[in-house]
């Protein structure tokens, strides 16, 4: 916690060094708000003791105090105006500026880590990292700063009447503060547990929204609703026993508030006797003490209200100080793919240390021409792909595109050089305009009307309302699996890279839908590197390679017609299993 906490106010601070001039003005302004505050009893006093000592005699100069009094109250006010103007541009901007770095660097961790990691509880982070920011600077701002301020004015003035009402005063304080201060930290404990029961049931929530057509399908609700109860139940009794702590200590410390003030009137009343009091002092301590319990009333409060947000804004400071899986090295080149000829040496990979995929593979695509991935499920083939898009990383070996190692160029400059249509595309909701400019952000709508033709989407698109302005719904759930598809392709078309990749991009499809998308797919693959995953063999019988996988191996490849020639071929015995089925 302790090294989240430091981390935490390290980036918060960084982004606040970028202004920090407006830091400096919102915290000088507050600092002379709260002296005029300090200062305005002061002339409160005298004009009490002037009004019980002369009484009407005095009218001129009780007059002149009241302007006196007027005037620090405007400069307060105008120096909170200053300090509130000042803060209503500064916060707002970063928070922006930290949801923005939260977003950047979030993005770029690796595919494992969204695998591993619910979509909702991630977009809570990082909303609470940056309203985190707010509440703990309104914190420092308006209540730690103002607090501190006030009570060392108080004490000092109060010094100068009596030694032992301002040591009595600063002690007081000193233990007050100091019982709230463990108070929290104790109850810190449990606020990280409510916390994190609070992540759980975002999570379960925003898996079961994802999930909805699965809990009609599976006849579920019931089941997951007592999952849902069961985790709410769980953040309740979290929420009831800390408020409950909360409960206890603000009693505790209404009782320290009633001593406080008892005694401090008390010893007035001694010195009242002593000569040494007048009844203007007796309206400068009241008016002080008024001040301190205003200001240390929500102590409490504002220490655990600190602590909780601090908390919020370490879960996503876990993200942010974690680094990346896949990085870029040092001076990493952009790829440049002139042919796209593509070769696997040596490459190993397993997942998570523990389940091993692929052991010392080579392969070789040839340039522009369509090379198919076969062979029984958890073979590889899907691996393969990910690792030419380096979502993950080799465990050994290295994979060269046109004899330029994919690991020393940066990942950015790769992704763009390939074209993925996958089985199942998921599309922004975003319009359809959008989402197929998605694969060229600077083409303009002809660019993207003439490659939805190429792809057999246009007419479906034009049939609809809102043509190409057709909003597509969530992951693109509005549109059939062939429009997605097509779409899909029709964004990969504009995008134009020299490596094209197909994963089982036809296999879900109904006949009519897959005709025409493989009517788009003819155009897409014409000039460049194609690697096409398939279980449905007779979609590639045309390749010109095929390559087949087996536990990770390579087994064996060659033309449709070669391999079914072979003896004791795996593709002979696989294309047997499937000759009954569909064959193009």
């Amino acid at each position: 916690m302790k090294g989240n906490t430091k981390q935490t106010f390290r980036i918060f601070w960084q982004h606040i060094a970028s202004q920090k001039l407006a830091f400096f003005v919102i915290v000088l302004s507050i600092i002379l708000a709260s002296i005029a505050n300090v200062v305005a009893p002061l002339y409160f006093k005298d004009f009490f003791d002037i009004l019980t000592q002369n009484g009407q005699d005095s009218l001129n100069i009780l007059f002149a105090l009241l302007v006196k009094i007027l005037i620090v109250y405007l400069l307060g006010w105008f120096f909170w105006r200053i300090a509130t103007f000042t803060a209503s541009w500064f916060q707002p901007k970063m928070m922006a500026d930290l949801a923005s770095t939260c977003f950047d660097y979030l993005h770029r961790h690796s595919i494992s880590f969204f695998n591993n990691n619910f979509v909702g509880s991630l977009v809570k982070k990082v909303n609470r990292f940056s309203r985190a920011f707010d509440v703990i600077l309104d914190i420092i701002f308006y209540d730690l700063l103002q607090i501190f301020t006030n009570i060392i004015f108080i004490i000092i003035i109060i010094w100068q009447k009596s030694l032992l009402l301002a040591i009595g005063i600063l002690v007081w304080v000193v233990i007050y503060c100091l019982i709230n201060y463990y108070f929290s930290l104790y109850k810190l404990k449990f606020d990280l547990k409510r916390s994190e029961a609070d992540s759980e049931a975002t999570g379960v929530l925003a898996d079961t929204i994802t999930n909805q057509y699965n809990i009609k399908l599976f006849t579920s609700f019931q089941r997951e609703k007592d999952l849902f109860k069961e985790v709410q139940e769980r953040l309740r009794k979290l929420r009831h026993f800390c408020w409950n702590l909360g409960n206890i200590f603000e009693a505790a410390q209404a009782l320290l508030m009633v001593f406080l003030e008892v005694g401090i009137f008390y010893v007035g009343l001694k010195l009242w006797q002593q000569g040494k009091f007048t009844i203007g002092d007796f309206v400068l301590i009241h008016a002080y003490v008024v001040n301190i319990f205003h200001r240390l009333w929500n102590f409490g409060r504002i220490i655990r209200t600190y602590y909780e947000n601090l908390a919020e804004a370490n879960e996503m400071t876990e993200i942010l100080e974690r680094p990346h899986d896949i990085r870029d090295v040092n001076n990493a080149k952009k790829l440049r793919v002139k042919q796209g000829r593509i070769v696997f040496d040596n490459v190993s990979f397993s997942y998570h240390q523990t389940r091993r995929v692929l052991f010392r593979l080579n392969l070789s695509f040839a340039e522009k021409k369509k090379t198919a991935l076969v062979g029984p499920s958890g073979s590889g083939k899907s691996t393969l792909v990910n690792l030419l898009l380096r979502n993950y990383d080799l465990g050994g070996g290295k994979i060269y595109i046109d004899g330029q190692k994919i690991s020393s160029v940066t990942q950015d400059s790769l992704r763009s050089q390939i074209s993925l249509v996958p089985q199942e595309p998921i599309l922004f909701h975003r319009t359809l305009m959008e989402n197929i400019r998605y694969g060229k952000p600077e083409a303009s709508d002809q660019e993207v009307v003439k490659a939805a033709k190429m792809a057999n989407c246009h007419d479906f698109i034009t049939s609809l309302p809102d043509g190409y302005e057709t909003y597509v719904g969530e992951r693109g759930v509005k549109l059939s699996g062939g429009e997605r598809q097509r779409v899909a392709i029709a964004r990969a078309i504009l995008k134009n890279a020299p490596i094209l990749v197909l994963d089982e991009a036809t296999s879900s499809l109904d006949s009519a839908s897959e005709e025409l998308i493989q009517a788009a797919l003819d155009i897409l693959m014409k000039g460049k590197t194609v690697i096409v995953i398939a279980h449905r063999l007779s979609t590639i019988m045309k390749m010109d390679n095929i390559i087949v996988l087996q536990e990770g191996k390579f087994v064996e490849q060659g033309s449709h017609q070669k391999l079914l020639a072979k003896k004791d071929s795996l593709y002979k015995t696989m294309w047997q299993k499937q000759i009954g089925g569909f064959i193009r």
